[in-house]
């Protein structure tokens, strides 16, 4: 984590801006504690990733496997003894651990994916920004990007095995944290520029756009998806299409650039294997407020 992040961080239950414990720094720190004073609640950083969640037991109760791991490669005894605390009081569920390692290597194959140059190519023709965040970033193709052209850039997404691959390519600029993108880790910051790609079949649309809408007043927002919300169990109750959702962003006060007026069918081929491929078709909508 930059030092200078901290700034901009508050509490996720209060809005408190939090208080820095560093227990090893070096260009960054890589590992600490970000307190709240007002309702104690305590945020780890392991390996220079800030873990934003409400309850770190909760984020742990579902990794258990990355849990053990981290245990093991904290080096300060502080911060040793408060994930073993977390980890004791666990209610252990479905181990997502290697699903996240899985995705991580995915994206990381695929990073040469024409979608993500298109990306960058319109990202590019929009005003440079002071603030910029990514909301699901995974392991930063994007996000890395957008640094080399704008001020401050973060990204944040619920994968800590994902955030350690965007990690290793350091920006003094650039940062990410491990948090839900409903939870309020910025508190009432506004943004410049905010994306979101490919993320609405892992959080209910309106529920996230609502948020986003929250954290722009004057600003471009860039989204994509592929409109593939059939999983199951864990499909979101509300999915939109590509009208539907140009529809909702107009509602909550984007105007809809020109050029993404129009549904767009833009390659985005995922290698699962040396055997195997997911070949979406995106659609790309730029929003301004």
């Amino acid at each position: 984590m930059l030092e200078s992040s901290l700034e901009f961080l508050r509490c996720v239950r209060c809005g408190t801006k939090l208080e820095l414990n560093a227990f090893k720094l070096n260009k960054e720190i890589e590992e600490g504690i970000l307190e709240c004073k007002k309702c104690s609640l305590k945020f780890p950083i392991i390996e220079k990733i800030p873990i934003l969640w409400s309850a770190f037991s909760e984020y742990l109760s579902s990794r258990k496997k990355l849990g053990g791991e981290l245990y093991q490669l904290i080096q300060n005894q502080k911060l040793k003894k408060f994930l073993k605390s977390s980890l004791s009081k666990i209610n252990p569920v479905d181990d997502r651990t290697a699903l996240e390692i899985r995705w991580s290597t995915i994206y990381d194959n695929s990073r040469n994916s024409k979608f993500y140059s298109f990306v960058k190519d319109n990202v590019d023709t929009l005003p440079k920004s002071n603030l910029v965040l990514e909301h699901g970033c995974s392991i930063g193709i994007v996000t890395s990007s957008l640094a080399d052209s704008n001020k401050m850039v973060f990204g944040i997404d619920r994968s800590f095995s994902a955030l350690r691959t965007a990690k290793k390519s350091y920006k003094n600029n650039l940062d990410y944290f491990v948090a839900d993108s409903l939870s309020s880790i910025f508190g009432k910051l506004q943004f410049d520029l905010i994306l979101a790609l490919n993320i609405l079949e892992l959080i209910e649309p309106l529920e996230l756009l609502k948020h986003i809408s929250k954290q722009i007043s004057s600003g471009h927002f860039v989204i994509s998806e592929p409109y593939d919300f059939d999983r199951g169990t864990n499909s979101v109750r509300k999915p939109l299409d590509e009208y539907t959702l140009r529809t909702t962003l107009k509602n909550f006060g984007f105007k809809i650039t020109t050029k993404t007026k129009k549904p767009s069918y833009i390659p985005w081929t995922l290698k699962l294997n040396p055997r195997a491929t997911l070949n979406y078709k995106v659609d790309l909508i730029i929003g301004k407020k």
